[in-house]
């Protein structure tokens, strides 16, 4: 359901403000935690209000910080207004947006309905684009501010509609860190590999198979990303092996940089 930006606007203090999306779990909360630690207050947003509170409730006790929730479907018209809303607001406003929510889906292009398509679509394409329109509402008349786009390695690789969303992204991102940094504004794209969170369990994958050296934690991902957003560099790739992973996918045929497929995680019997 939505939520209204006034319920979400916490009181302006001395301290920066970041708004994180799908903050409730994985890279989401830990950004959320990370930038609590470096004595960000945060407003936090996810679908589910009871999860917001508990996260938010353990960053304040934890770190100190204010934590506003605001309870929004970003698939929802109403949902993304709010966030909208609150994302371009001048007053209190928001210092560091990190859009983050997505979700992967486990079928072929063509096996998959229109209709579950271009709601992927638009989550991870046209959610961001939106936030991000809001937040240089309010970031260029201040000549400040901070945008993290959770993208990922398969933006470098032909992988479906979700690769292509997210090379979207790390595209866009690039352009923006040219077009926005010289006026105060930073735009990075983060683009990890497998990261160990409920992404591909919601998704009912199979993960057995990925190899152990090919896993990160959402706490590395996040140290780098930030690392990174710091130095103002446009698209940031955690680890070494990774790095060497993009590399050899703009070498290599398509045919093998796009071989191997996420399977269906096998049905457990009574």
């Amino acid at each position: 359901m939505g939520g209204t930006p006034e319920a979400a606007e916490p009181a302006r203090a001395s301290r920066p403000i970041a708004l994180v999306t799908g903050a409730t779990a994985g890279i989401g909360a830990e950004f959320a935690r990370q930038l609590a630690a470096s004595r960000h207050d945060l407003v936090l947003v996810a679908r589910t209000t009871e999860r917001l509170e508990r996260v938010a409730a353990t960053l304040t006790a934890d770190h100190g910080v204010r934590v506003a929730v605001l309870s929004a479907d970003l698939m929802t018209v109403d949902g993304l207004a709010a966030v909208e809303a609150r994302v371009r607001a001048s007053d209190s406003p928001v210092d560091v947006l990190v859009n983050n929510a997505g979700f992967g889906l486990l079928l072929p292009f063509d096996e998959n309905t229109a209709e579950a398509e271009a709601g992927h679509h638009d989550l991870l394409v046209a959610v961001p684009l939106r936030l991000m329109h809001a937040a240089l509402q309010q970031m260029l008349p201040r000549s400040s501010g901070t945008i993290i786009n959770i993208a990922s390695v398969a933006g470098f690789t032909p992988r479906g509609s979700y690769g292509a969303a997210k090379a979207w992204l790390i595209s866009f991102s690039r352009w923006a860190n040219i077009h926005y940094r010289p006026r105060g504004i930073t735009v990075t794209a983060v683009a990890p590999g497998f990261v160990r969170t409920e992404f591909h369990e919601r998704m009912d994958v199979q993960t057995d198979t990925i190899p152990a050296v090919l896993w990160l934690s959402p706490e590395r991902v996040v140290r780098i990303a930030l690392r990174d957003v710091a130095r103002g560099r446009a698209v940031t790739v955690p680890t070494v092996r990774y790095k060497l992973i993009v590399a050899l996918s703009r070498v290599l045929p398509a045919r093998l940089v796009a071989a191997g497929t996420l399977t269906r995680r096998p049905a457990t019997g009574a």
